[in-house]
């Protein structure tokens, strides 16, 4: 017989039923919250990630921005090294035309040591026919005491003989006429290879400059860090920030260089073009009204812009200012804070 269960076994179950249900409840909702904390954390993460993405991505930019420069200087200095190979091969081959005509200069020269060799031989042999002359001129005298019978014959032959000498001198005469004209070509000639050599010294000293000139730019564009460009013989850096003019000197100063001094019309058309405000090397601030450059040589050729300086006392420092005009200087206030270019000298 099947036992039905009472209302006490009832409620006891339902009890222990609802027990399990709590505790499962609490379970689920222990997990959800598991969950959602792992959930969260990978937010957390995917942001850091996103982060880290953004900014592997900029360093990506600027790492190809830095390439793209350095590509830029390459090719800048690989023309300049072919430019710099181009003349050196005219060099080499005017050093070759100037040695080719030194061996042909000397060549001339010992044929006319030759000629010279050979004109003395033939004095000496006009002098020993001379003397030979003069000893049978004197015998004659001899024998025409001796022989009176015989004068006639004898002043005949003596008349002779007087033609041929006189015929002898002429020669003598003629033939040292052409030995101080070959001494005149001598001596002109000497003198223009005295020339050539001299011409040859200076191509040659001129070459060494140039090689010097061009390994220092090479050591020095080697040497240098940051956005240099090359213009005549220095070095020039824009600066990206701004600071008041003696920082800007001593920023360029620390890089071995100094404020941009401006010598030609050239470099005043090279640092507009940046088209920026510019600090530069000049400064009235020692003596109002005389402006010097930072190496201390005092300003001889200026480009003010119109109506300038007109700053007095207050404004002391030089810089760039109307560069969309050829004149393009302006004085400002020294410790206002601007932009900057650094130069620096391939010979230094």
């Amino acid at each position: 017989m099947m036992m039905c269960p009472t209302v006490t076994q009832g409620k006891s179950q339902w009890e222990m039923e609802t027990v399990i249900l709590h505790k499962l409840y609490d379970n689920v909702t222990s997990e959800r919250n598991q969950l959602q904390t792992s959930y969260n954390n990978l937010k957390t993460e995917q942001s850091q990630l996103q982060t880290r993405y953004n900014n592997l991505k900029t360093e990506q930019s600027q790492l190809q921005t830095s390439y793209n420069n350095l590509k830029t200087e390459q090719s800048q200095l690989q023309t300049r090294y072919n430019n710099l190979k181009t003349e050196q091969g005219q060099l080499q081959t005017s050093y070759n035309n100037l040695k080719t005509e030194q061996g042909q200069l000397q060549t001339s020269y010992n044929n006319l040591k030759t000629e010279q060799s050979q004109l003395q031989t033939s004095y000496n042999n006009l002098k020993t026919e001379q003397s030979q002359l003069q000893t049978s001129y004197n015998n004659l005298k001899t024998e025409q005491g001796q022989l009176q019978t015989s004068y006639n014959n004898l002043k005949t032959e003596q008349s002779q003989l007087q033609t041929r000498y006189n015929n002898l001198k002429t020669e003598q005469s003629q033939l040292q006429t052409r030995y101080n004209n070959l001494k005149t070509e001598q001596s002109q000639l000497q003198t223009s290879y005295n020339n050539l050599v001299e011409e040859r010294d200076q191509l040659q000293k001129r070459f060494e400059d140039m090689t010097t000139t061009r390994d220092n730019l090479q050591r020095k564009l080697q040497d240098c860090r940051g956005n240099w460009v090359a213009f005549s013989d220095s070095l020039y850096q824009v600066s990206s920030e701004q600071k008041s003019w003696e920082e800007s000197r001593q920023d360029c100063l620390q890089k071995g260089s100094n404020l941009m001094i401006i010598n030609s019309r050239e470099e005043q058309n090279f640092v507009n073009q940046f088209k920026k405000y510019l600090w530069i090397g000049l400064t009235d601030s020692l003596t109002e009204g005389t402006w010097k450059w930072v190496d201390g040589t005092r300003m001889t050729t200026s480009y003010w812009n119109s109506g300038e300086p007109n700053g007095g006392r207050t404004e002391n420092c030089g810089q760039i200012k109307a560069y969309d005009s050829q004149n393009s200087w302006n004085d400002e206030t020294c410790s206002n804070k601007h932009f900057w270019i650094c130069e620096k000298r391939v010979s230094q």
